[in-house]
């Protein structure tokens, strides 16, 4: 029988819902691959107590130094600085070869601020640590988006709508997934309507020829009319898509498959996948929290293990 794969848990921020997660998963998760959760003692012990729950005695921990008193749906620097550590944990697991990839619980953005953390999120942070350029990717196996922008003001997007920024993205996002018919968005209402409401569709349809002339075939297909994209009819062509910016690839994706979505890093030399929702402060320690994205970040992470020559 083939022994499982190891993959390292980091825990998110601890005043929100990861850890109800991992507890509530554990024994399905186990079945799947040798979790280890990267975390100390005291910590998971003090968050087990709060659920009213115990730690099991199969539960694997890599120790993550620091402690400090759990506070439900509290934003504060000490939760942030504690769910950097536990990501950084995980990493350097990963880079070792200790763990065949990580999958990453939320984090609370505000809270790594309050820590002094300069990063906006995890993938913002994988980019610098591996000075890759990594693509965020959030979906399920019915759909997936790809983010050209993520995490940065509206006014900027425009900006970065060149046909060079645009094609490399492209490249970088096929030579990670070798998918093909790909659907790429527009950026502005109608598509642009030929010019007429913006001219930013030009690039995009220069980048998605020259790209495709590169790659000798039509791999890319747009720029789609975005309020349309997403319809029953247009989704029966497309599971991936690449879209402008965060709301506009992530509002119809998590309207559609809020609880099962997932969140991807690609083009890294460790495999991370994610959760595809936040925090859920609101919900903390209630035994309300559901499992079904984090079961399927597993699943993501094990099948690209597979597939992968990292």
């Amino acid at each position: 029988m083939q022994a499982l794969k190891k993959i390292a848990i980091s825990v998110g921020d601890l005043n929100g819902i990861g850890f109800e997660i991992i507890l509530k998963a554990h024994e399905q998760i186990k079945m799947l691959c040798e979790p280890v959760y990267c975390i100390n003692n005291t910590m998971a012990h003090q968050a087990a107590t709060l659920l009213k729950s115990y730690i099991p005695n199969d539960f694997i921990m890599m120790s993550v130094e620091g402690e400090f008193t759990i506070i439900p749906g509290e934003v504060c620097a000490s939760s942030g600085k504690y769910s950097f550590d536990s990501f950084a944990t995980a990493i350097e697991l990963a880079r070792s070869k200790a763990v065949d990839a990580i999958v990453t619980l939320p984090i609370h953005k505000e809270a790594w601020m309050m820590a002094g953390i300069d990063y906006k999120g995890h993938t913002d942070a994988l980019r610098d640590i591996f000075n890759q350029e990594a693509i965020m990717m959030l979906g399920c196996e019915k759909m997936y988006v790809a983010l050209f922008t993520e995490h940065i003001p509206l006014r900027e997007v425009i900006q970065h709508i060149n046909a060079s920024e645009l094609s490399d993205f492209m490249l970088r996002f096929y030579e990670s997934m070798k998918v093909k018919n790909v659907a790429v968005l527009g950026l502005n209402p109608h598509a642009g309507d030929n010019g007429v409401l913006g001219n930013e569709e030009i690039e995009i349809k220069k980048a998605i020829m020259d790209v495709n002339a590169q790659l000798g075939e039509e791999v890319f297909v747009g720029p789609l009319v975005p309020d349309i994209a997403f319809t029953p009819r247009v989704r029966e062509h497309f599971t991936h898509y690449i879209a402008m910016y965060h709301d506009q690839g992530l509002a119809p994706l998590k309207a559609l498959y809020f609880d099962e979505g997932i969140n991807v890093s690609l083009g890294l030399p460790i495999i991370r996948t994610s959760v595809d929702h936040g925090t859920a402060f609101d919900i903390a320690y209630q035994n309300k929290a559901i499992i079904l994205s984090y079961n399927n970040a597993v699943k993501a992470a094990i099948s690209l293990i597979k597939n992968s020559h990292v």
